[in-house]
């Protein structure tokens, strides 16, 4: 299923399992019974009018006047008509809909029944600048001004207060929302909310495109659309039962829009191939620079699982936290896939059991005493900072801040023979002493001097890609995230290091960054770093994975070049961790440059891409070096 029109999916239909006392609205006759449905034409300060659905409760009246609780979303506000109700509640969940509120949901301008132009992640504009000579500014946070003021003007009995959520693309609407918001935006929670996708959301992940999810994404997303739309055909028909063979067979990306598929109809595919740099285009549409003055409280929402939009839940969180000094501003990170917060039962992930519905327990527990605390005065709101899971232990657990201020750095460097050793912050000095050996690059015959330790190295070959899963697979296995590594391990093609066996539990909080020198015998390479938790039955469970693409090592804006077979620092950020690796367990890391197809293939020559011949994609010899001079580690953030 589509990335992003899946967690809409998930949000608009997905019951509680935990609520006992909420009503069951399995069909559009409860909904019917309790709410009048209103569809609306809103018209915003430009002209262009946003399609919105409203569900107002019956009993609404003067005496209980009830807030509003909005969705902003590309993905269809219906369905639509005024006798077609929503079949599953009139709000996101069953705790929502039992708690009543006035329910509001709008397409996009540009999206299915609105009028208007879609752009891509619409780019914030400064505040006071929504006017320039004739023209009137727009962007989504002056929609969602309009739409609350028309709402409170139109729609009687409401108490003066709106509240916004959404997850994905609708997290990104809710955190578009925040900017210059309008005085009765109260509570805000973005949820797997995009964020910026060049560095690490949907589009690509420090510059390296996520192929298989936006491949299939924009053939149904990015239809054009001459004028409002209850429906979208995709562009082509996809099916293929091996995602792997289906890409190695299309050959270069630009293959992409032959005639067979995008065709070149498909404008946001091809915005994504002409910017390959972090240039204005990705630039204005990274939301977290205009995530200032934030004033309604937010509560932020992720999972650890989140294939999508792991990176946009952490780092919304901290731009807002940095820039917001005071702002009501929380953090949740569960054990989720993208959006199964939403789904009516998580107890449990591929093998992984959580022992308890984590999803029912999160909409009970925060969510929706969220919203009644802010929205309603009704109750309290007093949770952590932060409200985290822990992966390794399956428990919840809470800090003042996020990433906890107590934690410690540790090195991990890599050795000889695969070896990790552990080393802390406060005697690395003293071990860089230690370790302290001439390098000289000029050896021909590395290793002919004891001075010089022989880097680990292995053949990268366009031509036969590292998978970024086991098995074969039509669509994107969302289990890669926690799967066993093994499959990897055995290719020669991926180097694998592990320490000892823990003779104490280790906790990792926090981001985990990679610190390596490498060379490659080409012009460019992607390095791919991941850490392992390896069992006593030898299981390598994935504890996080991230990709680098080599020519952006320097600047996301200014790629360059490696110099053939020349040692080079690559240095970059994981995403964040909540993880104890139980005693007698390994930590293990690996390192690889092709994971493929969720991650399109680098020529390992130093060409744009996006127009890249099959003549462009060579094999290389990578090496990964571990020496005085050229310490190659991982740096991990320890909880005491």
């Amino acid at each position: 299923m589509p990335r992003l029109l899946l967690a809409f999916l998930l949000l608009a239909a997905a019951p509680a399992a935990r609520a006992q006392t909420a009503p069951r609205a399995q069909d559009s006759a409860f909904v019917r019974a309790n709410y009048t449905k209103l569809d609306r034409q809103l018209t915003m300060r430009d002209g262009v009018k946003l399609y919105t659905i409203i569900y107002v409760p019956k009993d609404a009246s003067t005496a209980t006047p009830y807030p509003f609780l909005m969705t902003r979303t590309p993905y269809s506000a219906g369905p639509y008509g005024e006798q077609k109700y929503r079949p599953r509640g009139p709000g996101p969940s069953r705790e929502l809909s039992a708690e009543k509120y006035i329910f509001v949901y709008q397409d996009v301008r540009g999206r299915y029944m609105s009028e208007g132009k879609f752009e891509e992640m619409t780019p914030a504009i400064p505040a006071g600048t929504t006017a320039r000579g004739n023209t009137v500014r727009h962007d989504e946070s002056t929609d969602t001004f309009d739409t609350i003021e028309w709402l409170l003007k139109n729609v009687p009995n409401n108490n003066g207060r709106v509240g916004m959520m959404g997850i994905s693309y609708p997290g990104f609407y809710a955190s578009a929302a925040l900017p210059n918001a309008h005085p009765a935006l109260k509570a805000v929670s973005p949820q797997a909310p995009v964020t910026d996708e060049f560095i690490g959301d949907d589009a690509r992940h420090k510059g390296a495109f996520f192929l298989l999810d936006n491949f299939e994404f924009t053939n149904y997303f990015d239809v054009p659309r001459p004028q409002p739309v209850a429906e979208y055909e995709p562009l082509f028909k996809f099916e293929t039962k091996d995602a792997y063979k289906f890409f190695l067979d299309l050959g270069p990306i630009k293959n992409a829009n032959g005639p067979k598929y995008f065709n070149n109809r498909a404008r946001i595919w091809n915005e994504y191939q002409q910017h390959e740099t972090y240039d204005s285009y990705w630039q204005s549409r990274n939301i977290r620079t205009a995530l200032t003055g934030v004033k309604p409280a937010v509560l932020v929402v992720g999972g650890w699982f989140d294939a999508e939009d792991l990176y946009g839940a952490l780092n919304t969180y901290k731009a807002i936290e940095k820039q917001n000094p005071g702002a009501t501003n929380r953090l949740v990170m569960g054990p989720w896939t993208h959006g199964a917060w939403a789904r009516p039962d998580w107890s449990k992930f591929g093998p992984l059991s959580f022992g308890s519905n984590t999803a029912g327990t999160f909409r009970e527990t925060l969510e929706t005493p969220f919203f009644n605390f802010y929205l309603k005065d009704k109750g309290t709101f007093d949770p952590a900072e932060a409200t985290v899971f822990n992966t390794g232990t399956n428990e919840w657990k809470t800090y003042a801040a996020w990433p906890p201020s107590n934690t410690e750095t540790r090195t991990v460097f890599f050795q000889e023979a695969g070896r990790l050793a552990i080393v802390g912050r406060e005697i690395e000095t003293e071990v860089s002493k230690a370790l302290k050996e001439s390098y000289n690059p000029h050896i021909t015959r590395v290793g002919a001097d004891k001075s010089v330790k022989i880097p680990f190295q292995y053949l990268s070959d366009p031509a036969n890609p590292v998978p970024y899963t086991d098995g074969i697979h039509g669509e994107r296995n969302t289990e890669y995230m926690i799967e066993d590594q093994r499959f990897a391990a055995k290719r020669p093609d991926v180097l694998t290091f592990r320490t000892e066996t823990l003779p104490a539990a280790l906790t990792l909080a926090g981001p985990l960054t990679a610190d390596l020198w490498v060379s490659t015998s080409g012009t460019d390479a992607d390095f791919i770093v991941k850490v392992i938790d390896e069992q006593p039955d030898g299981t390598q469970r994935l504890v996080r994975a991230e990709v680098m693409r080599g020519r952006f090592r320097n600047s996301f804006s200014k790629p360059e070049a490696f110099k053939p077979n020349q040692p080079t620092k690559v240095k970059y950020e994981l995403p964040d961790v909540l993880h104890t690796f139980a005693k007698g367990h390994r930590l293990m890391v690996q390192v690889q440059s092709t994971w493929f197809p969720l991650v399109d293939r680098n020529p390992q020559t130093f060409v744009p891409i996006a127009t890249a011949e099959a003549k462009d994609f060579q094999k290389a010899t990578i090496r990964l070096y571990h020496d005085a001079g050229h310490p190659s580690a991982v740096q991990v953030s320890v909880l005491p």
